[in-house]
């Protein structure tokens, strides 16, 4: 339930003050706000509240996905937000089936100058993540294809992390680990960050899995040494990286507008065996297999990034321009031991000089092979946002966006003749995204639909490889009522294939293992990979329809539901696996001996003639809290998950604090929390009701959550007998003088009353000490003080918490708001702490659940014109098989300090058909289950071991990962149940069950 105001308390207040008590029988007076009682407990309906939008929320009429608070984010145990955009994968992944596959970051609701900018920074320094539908991208100037995950950063924090990791499989062979340091600094739009993190892991080889060799790598010939050892399944490996980024504005004035520049440079080395160099030398009719020497084949990598960004987020006018920039540079250098000429080896043999099963002759080093390759990119855009127009159901919102994207490949290779290749791609684009609102139930515009808007999209790309593309999207935003809301969208768009499908190098590897559909059997294979100058430009054509409704279940849920259809001509793919199908629609990609023994296999990108699909995924998120709540002054609880009626709000978020940071806002009085007396809310709310036309109804927006529930009707509406009644009584000329007086008080001013009435609650009141417009509303008929009346406002006046300087008046603007959680300091604190840590309101930890299916309808793949047509789910498959069922789960729970998480992924068993012919076999691919276990917990909550201090342990959390947590291996079988060797369980998923220990700190 969302919390209440932090003002909530004052208006107790504010009503005695204002107006006499409502009698709760007449439905057409406001009720008694003086009672302090709970609205929720009244009854069971539900209470819509529509409250102004935080700082930094995205203002579009589609709602979100998903939402998260502060203690919710705590209750993940992400390390940092690239730890958390992984977590709530089964939330911001998108069914379309395109784009990137990563969603589009936002931070305050603006763009930023690339994922490097933000992706180390604390959960803790988060207040509020927003994952919106694929719809929302458009007004931020990308393709409708990729969700968006805004966060909204507190205005003050600080923290200087450290982040120890260590694991491997629990079969041993190979361990990694990890070693991340960062700070982070943020005051209101200024912001600091630097982080170093450096990652090693040791090789993992075939012998360490009992792999099974594949025909023609074992030598024959005993004393030959076993290639198992120096054929590895993991490289060893080690990379470093570094990166810094600085935010600020552009002025001192308000709304001046903010930048961002960021750099990074990350460097990787690793080193892979690809096994022994070996002969088959044959001698009348007697063949061998023969190792040259011991020295394995080793392949040699190594890379240097250099990346640079930034942001530009200014006001123009009533209109937002955005611009940003990713730029980078990444050198890499593959180095390949060459295969060594052998046939000198048979000619030996055939001259008689030589018997195979003795020693041979020293022959030549085969020498080294090198791949060189630089590549650059750059990406300049900017967007303009504004409401141009208004129509009568609403404010029209348009966005602008143009940018300029520069790649650029030069790539070497001693194994190719082509020599120096360099291909450069400039893409020059613009677009305009309108957003129409068709109807209104809030401006009174074909209300019955609810609120209903069409969103139009166009955009053009002119590539300089490629010519000129486009694209266009329609769609509709319906909510016909606050739970349900609908969304409907077609796209239309010409895409290219990328640079590096059309020039990476062409790379030869030796010796990789393949399964030949054809024969039914696993070989060793020479394989060649690369770009392809032939590709063609793709047409898709996307269908999606999709439904978020809000459930009344716990503290809050939802369930999403979406279907996908997507059409696709002239469409980019890699290589697919060699079926006979594939053998037969491109005959010149393989080479195979006298006897059908397949050679070589050309794995360069391939276009297909088109590609359809269609799918249904749908999901509920479910959140809750756990624990018996506990009566603690200050302990941030908001209404009672066990109380009367269920509150939620209707289109944004409650207020931020008064000194709009991090913390959540305190809650009301009356047992439930403490809060503080706000006189500049009060004079403002006067303001708002009595600057409204009689007649006419006022802007609730932002109001606390208490009025406005007392504002409504048993129908849920809010009625407008009720507000009337309370304008009356505000903008009376007794009204007038309350809430003139309060709106007026400064800090000192109230502090003094509060002596008055507080400092002997034994004495009687001095009357005469008393401000006059209070004493005129403590007067009855007879003209004399009502002892009533002023028993009962001194109650509420000393309920008041202190503040901790001892005395109860309410902080300066952009003073401190007491939060709700333990360990922040002032203006959010330094790190560790955050919001109390694995605590809900009232002491209460919180669960939630997110559970999603997809199914997919069709798949089908057109190879060529005229055919054939390859049905994906039906064994024809281009890869491992299209699974018609898929289920992603994550969900924990988290309770004082101690957290407990479960992630799980589920796939349906598919199958590869063979041809049918002799010797080819069908495969087929079990169903599979994965789940990932990460428990965790806050040391400094845990009293056994801190004592009375938490001291070093301050900040501190252990935390525990199982990945694979049953061990689970995708099992491949032929019609006979046997494994080929290419698909053994330890050749595609070396590691299996994984352990990792992680010790963080915040300081």
């Amino acid at each position: 339930m969302p919390r209440l105001s932090a003002t909530a308390s004052f208006l107790a207040i504010a009503a005695f003050t204002a107006a006499p008590a409502f009698a709760q029988g007449d439905p057409s007076a406001a009720p008694d706000l003086a009672q302090g009682g709970d609205p929720a407990g009244e009854s069971d309906a539900d209470i819509v509240v529509t409250a102004e939008r935080i700082r930094g929320q995205v203002d579009t009429n589609v709602p979100p996905v998903l939402e998260l608070d502060e203690e919710e984010i705590a209750a993940y145990g992400a390390g940092s937000i690239e730890e958390l955009i992984e977590l709530l994968a089964p939330q911001t992944g998108s069914g379309r089936g395109r784009g990137s596959g990563r969603p589009v970051f936002l931070i305050n609701g603006q763009r930023v100058g690339g994922f490097r900018e933000f992706r180390r920074y604390p959960p803790e320094a988060i207040r509020k993540v927003e994952v919106l539908p694929e719809e929302v991208a458009l007004q931020f100037g990308y393709p409708a294809d990729q969700r968006v995950i805004n966060f909204i950063l507190k205005d003050n924090f600080t923290s200087r992390e450290v982040e120890l990791e260590y694991g491997g499989p629990d079969r041993g062979g190979t361990a990694n680990g990890e070693i991340e340091l960062s700070q982070l600094t943020i005051d209101g739009s200024r912001r600091a960050n630097i982080g170093f993190e450096f990652n090693t892991n040791s090789m993992l080889t075939e012998d360490e899995r009992d792999i099974v060799q594949t025909p023609g790598s074992t030598p024959t010939v005993p004393g030959d040494p076993d290639p198992a050892p120096f054929r590895s399944l993991r490289p060893d490996a080690e990379s470093w990286e570094l990166d810094a980024t600085v935010n600020d504005s552009l002025g001192d004035a308000p709304g001046s507008g903010t930048y961002s520049l960021n750099l990074g440079v990350e460097r990787s080395f690793s080193r892979s065996l690809s096994g022994l160099d070996v002969v088959t030398l044959t001698d009348g009719g007697e063949s061998a297999v023969r190792t040259i020497d011991g020295d394995p084949l080793e392949r040699r990598n190594r890379s240097t990034t250099y990346a640079f960004g930034g942001s530009l987020n200014k006001p123009v006018g009533d209109w937002m321009l955005d611009a940003t920039l990713d730029a980078s540079r990444a050198d890499k250098t593959t180095l390949i031991d060459a295969r060594r000429d052998t046939g000198v080896l048979q000619d030996l043999v055939d001259a008689g000089e030589l018997a195979i099963d003795g020693p041979l002759p020293a022959i030549g080093p085969g020498g080294v092979d090198r791949a060189d390759s630089t590549t650059y990119a750059a990406d300049f855009k900017t967007t303009l946002r504004g409401v141009p127009f208004a129509l009568p159901a609403g404010e029209a919102q348009v966005t602008f966006d143009t940018g300029y994207a520069w790649n650029r490949i030069e790539s070497t290779d001693t194994r190719s003749d082509a020599g120096e290749l360099a291909q450069t791609r400039g893409n020059l684009n613009a677009g305009v995204n309108v957003g129409l609102p068709i109807a209104s139930a809030r401006e009174g515009v074909l209300g019955a639909l609810g609120e209903l808007t069409l969103n139009l999209a166009a955009g053009v790309d002119h590539l300089s490889d490629f010519g000129t593309l486009a694209d266009a999207t329609a769609g509709l935003a319906w909510r016909p009522t606050d739970r349900l809301s609908l969304q409907a969208s077609y796209i239309w768009r010409e895409a290219a294939p990328s640079l590096s499908q059309l020039g990476d190098p062409v790379v030869t590897e030796f010796n990789v293992p393949v399964y030949d559909f054809s024969r039914g059997e696993s070989v060793l294979a020479t394989v060649v990979t690369g770009g392809n100058p032939d590709l063609a430009a793709e047409t898709q054509r996307d269908i999606k329809l999709a439904a978020n409704y809000e459930l009344d279940l716990f503290d809050r849920a939802n369930i999403v539901v979406e279907y996908f259809r997507n059409r696709s001509d002239d469409v980019t793919q890699s290589f697919p696996l060699l079926t006979p199908a594939i053998e037969a629609a491109f005959p010149d990609r393989v080479v195979r001996d006298g006897a059908g023994n397949l050679v070589s296999i050309d794995r360069r990108p391939v276009t297909f003639a088109g590609t359809k699909s269609s799918r249904l995924r749908y999901g509920v998120n479910l959140f809750g809290r756990v624990g018996k709540e506990e009566a603690e002054s200050g302990s941030g609880g908001g209404m009672s998950a066990s109380g009367g009626g269920r509150m939620r709000v209707a289109g944004a978020a409650p207020q931020p604090p008064a000194n709009g940071g991090e913390g959540p806002p305190a809650p009301a009085n009356g047992g439930e929390g403490s809060a503080r007396f706000d006189p500049a809310r009060m004079a403002e709310m006067r303001q708002r009701f009595c600057a409204t036309p009689e007649g006419e109804m006022p802007d609730l927006s932002g109001l606390p959550e208490r009025l406005v529930a007392r504002l409504t009707g048993e129908d849920g509406q809010v009625d407008p007998a009720r507000v009337a009644a309370l304008r009356e009584r505000f903008c009376s000329a007794e009204g007038a003088a309350a809430g003139g007086q309060f709106g007026r008080m400064d800090p000192e001013r109230f502090a003094a009353l509060r002596q008055t009435l507080c400092a002997d609650p034994a004495a009687e009141v001095d009357v005469a000490a008393l401000p006059e417009q209070v004493r005129s509303r403590l007067t009855g008929e007879n003209g004399e003080i009502d002892p009533a009346r002023l028993a009962a406002f001194r109650e509420r006046i000393c309920a008041l918490p202190e503040t901790r300087d001892g005395e109860g008046t309410s902080p300066p603007a952009g003073g401190e708001a007491r939060s709700g959680g333990g360990g922040g300091a002032r203006g959010g604190g330094r790190g560790g702490g955050g919001v109390g840590f694995g605590r809900g309101p009232g002491g209460q930890g919180r669960w939630n659940l997110g559970l999603y299916h997809s199914i997919e309808f069709e798949n089908e793949v057109l190879v060529a014109p005229g055919g054939p047509v390859l049905d994906q789910l039906s064994g024809e498959a281009i890869g491992s098989g299209i699974p018609r069922h898929k289920i992603e789960l994550e969900g924990g729970l988290f309770h004082k300090g101690v957290g407990l998480r479960l992630s799980g992924n589920y796939q349906s068993a598919t199958r590869i058909d063979g041809s049918g012919l002799p010797g080819s076999q069908d495969l087929f691919f079990d169903d599979i289950a994965t789940f990932d276990l990460r428990a965790f917990v806050s040391l400094e909550q845990q009293e056994w071991l801190t004592g009375d201090t938490p001291g070093f342990w301050k900040g501190a959390r252990l935390s525990l990962r199982v990945d694979n947590l049953f061990d689970a291996h995708q099992r491949v079988t032929d019609a006979s149940g046997t494994v080929p060797l290419s698909y053994q369980p330890a050749l595609i998923d070396p590691l299996g069950r994984t352990f990792e220990i992680e010790f963080r700190k915040l300081f």
